[in-house]
């Protein structure tokens, strides 16, 4: 296994953070990609001396060939960039926020999968990272949930597209990582302990869970075309 290079674009935090942990714990190799070069330092200082740090904005799409050609060839490919952007009521949801959703989100994940596939071994794989949101029906998720969705669209065409590579999704929950942190400490906290007594697992997630969940979809060879859910079961209660 150990063999295996895993690149993780968007690995500087969260799920993504957490996925190179889990991996380089596993004995595999991992190269993680971020925008912000601090993130990134900060990142790979707790990954020690085994993993590599690349430096991505993925929001650039024309910087992208060059970025996956300083890397080289690897095995899989790991796509968990998010976006806040895309959250409110419908009716006041102004359209640059929800254009906004869809650049960092889902014209991101597409420039970044297309631009690795030179590099990417041909029976590997790709992982999506959407959201739960993707699936649900929560009032003020139409932006953010549209984009999501759109992430989660790609798996089951490109999984025949760019077969023998087989390519997948998850889809997280609510999940304790940074991406909470635009709101004060109490209010998140508050979020957290809601959602985590509607969960029928009793509470939020962890990046770890999410990691365990994409670390089976790469190694698993018999599943592709699938986007797993890792929520807990909050889509059925939220």
């Amino acid at each position: 296994m150990s063999s295996q290079h895993t690149v993780i674009v968007g690995g500087s935090s969260g799920v993504g953070l957490a996925t190179a942990q889990h991996l380089l714990a596993g004995g595999e190799q991992v190269t993680i990609t971020g925008r912000s070069q601090v993130r990134l330092d900060a990142a790979k200082s707790s990954l020690g001396s085994k993993g590599r740090a690349v430096r991505m904005d993925a929001a650039d799409a024309k910087s992208l060939p060059d970025a996956f050609a300083a890397i080289g060839p690897f095995d899989h490919l790991v796509l968990a960039l998010g976006s806040r952007k895309g959250f409110g009521p419908f009716a006041g949801m102004n359209l640059a926020e929800v254009q906004g959703s869809f650049e960092e989100k889902v014209y991101a994940h597409f420039a970044a999968a297309q631009s690795a596939l030179p590099f990417l071994r041909k029976d590997g794989s790709i992982t999506f990272v959407s959201a739960v949101s993707a699936h649900g029906a929560a009032p003020g998720t139409a932006g953010i949930g549209a984009a999501n969705a759109a992430v989660a669209a790609f798996v089951p065409i490109l999984s025949v597209e760019l077969k023998p590579l087989r390519v997948n999704g998850v889809s997280p929950g609510v999940i304790n990582t940074p991406w909470w942190d635009f709101m004060p400490d109490d209010h998140r906290q508050a979020v957290f302990t809601e959602y985590g007594a509607k969960s029928p697992v009793g509470r939020v997630g962890r990046p770890e869970d999410v990691a365990q969940a994409i670390a089976f979809l790469i190694h698993n060879t018999f599943v592709t075309g699938h986007v797993l859910l890792c929520d807990g079961g909050l889509r059925w209660v939220a």
